[in-house]
């Protein structure tokens, strides 16, 4: 029935089946890039928290919230089965290249000795180990709160950073709070650690570490009258590899570090792990059902566009049934037909929607385009997205096939 003549007279109908096709393409090209690109979002976040070397992560509402970090480090690792506990105090501060460039970049204030065993496998490989940043356990400085010890003044710095300003071991770098080189304290850079593009973007690519004590006194959470004096963002725990694998030990761990905290935010990746599948489950669903507007829209017009060809074919339905021709086979055709033009525009529109993700992995913003790189064509969901369209055109196809055999064949003849 479905006819692909040349005459002139059958360009209407071909036009009606492009446009069809096209209609259906384009609904299932906004599924294929959101489920695509959000899954592999998704995927990225759980590989990370897989990977994470720590397993227990405390946190406090606000900017710089956790106070008096040193102490509770060394409480924390009071408790039986942490392995370390490293507080991470992040603030952005401006940093003087010898060659006189100015440049905000991210500091990261760190214990030493307690910061490399909570990295992951995929991060200890991009730091030196041991970390050369002086006395690993930031006591000697610290001086029990009073920062009265001498301080080494050694950096680590990124290796974006350490290429575009030609930065080198053994130079020195002038740290400061502000703009304003008189205010910055000179310390010695005596290492260079990667960054994945895929982690940081353009401004945090630019950082440096160094130790906690030093970055509390160099950004004022150091003095006892600072509104969060010896302040941390987070504190990373980890523990030792059975408590790791045994969900119910890890739980115990963390209500113990709970307790230690009963006014701070403390979850373990087990739990976060748990709440992005849930949330991914979600948003897999949303992006469905926001999808399905336009496959509504696109099997309606599959369903005008059959009905339309059973009118025009109205008389020659008409002989074939006059002729013994079954109901059902008539049928038949009509549903494969929806199927085909079904199927035809869901793998259009598959393609379309990996051309789409290909290009804003190329040309979009940059966050665009480092989500667009992360996404993950699951063959298995695409697959089923295909086959609910194709389901879904049987219904569209009912409609045609109810007008083709309702209709008196004396009645089709005339």
């Amino acid at each position: 029935m479905m006819r692909w003549g040349r005459r002139g007279s059958l360009r209407h109908s071909r036009l009606q089946l492009v446009l069809a096709v096209a209609a259906i393409a384009t609904a299932v090209a906004l599924p294929v890039v959101l489920v695509s690109v959000g899954g592999g979002v998704s995927a990225h976040e759980l590989a990370n928290l897989q990977n994470a070397g720590y397993q227990i992560v405390v946190s406090a509402g606000g900017i710089h919230g956790i106070t008096d970090a040193h102490n509770w480090t060394q409480r924390i690792l009071a408790i039986a089965g942490v392995t370390a506990a490293s507080p991470v105090l992040s603030v952005t501060i401006d940093a003087f290249a010898p060659s006189g460039s100015v440049a905000p970049v991210l500091a990261e204030g760190v214990i030493p000795g307690q910061f490399t065993p909570t990295l992951g496998p995929a991060e200890s490989g991009l730091f030196p180990t041991p970390l050369p940043l002086g006395e690993p356990t930031d006591s000697v400085h610290f001086a029990n709160g009073s920062y009265s010890g001498p301080a080494t003044y050694d950096v680590l710095v990124s290796s974006p950073y350490a290429q575009q300003y030609h930065v080198v071991n053994g130079e020195h770098l002038t740290l400061s709070p502000v703009a304003n080189r008189s205010y910055g304290v000179n310390y010695t850079v005596t290492g260079i650690f990667g960054v994945p593009p895929s982690v940081l973007g353009p401004t945090g690519a630019f950082a440096v570490l160094l130790p906690l004590s030093d970055l509390q006194t160099l950004t004022g959470f150091a003095s006892a009258h600072a509104v969060a004096p010896d302040a941390a963002d987070t504190i990373q725990v980890a523990v030792t590899g059975s408590v790791a694998t045994n969900p119910t030990t890890l739980d115990k761990v963390r209500a113990t570090v709970q307790q230690l905290f009963p006014y701070y935010g403390v979850s373990s990746l087990t739990q976060e792990a748990q709440q992005l599948e849930a949330a991914s489950g979600v948003l897999t669903g949303f992006y469905l059902a926001l999808s399905s507007v336009g496959l509504t829209v696109g099997l309606l017009f599959l369903a005008l566009v059959l009905l339309r060809r059973v009118e025009a074919d109205r008389r020659s339905i008409g002989i074939r049934r006059a002729l013994g021709i079954p109901g059902g086979a008539i049928a038949a055709e009509i549903v494969g037909n929806g199927a085909l033009l079904a199927l035809l525009g869901a793998a259009i529109g598959v393609a379309t929607g990996y051309l789409i993700v290909e290009a804003l992995a190329d040309w979009a913003t940059q966050a665009v385009q480092e989500a667009a790189r992360l996404a993950v064509f699951n063959p298995v969901l695409l697959g089923e997205i295909v086959g609910a369209v194709v389901g879904l055109s049987l219904l569209a196809s009912l409609i045609a096939t109810r007008s083709a055999l309702r209709e008196e064949i004396t009645e089709a003849l005339r």
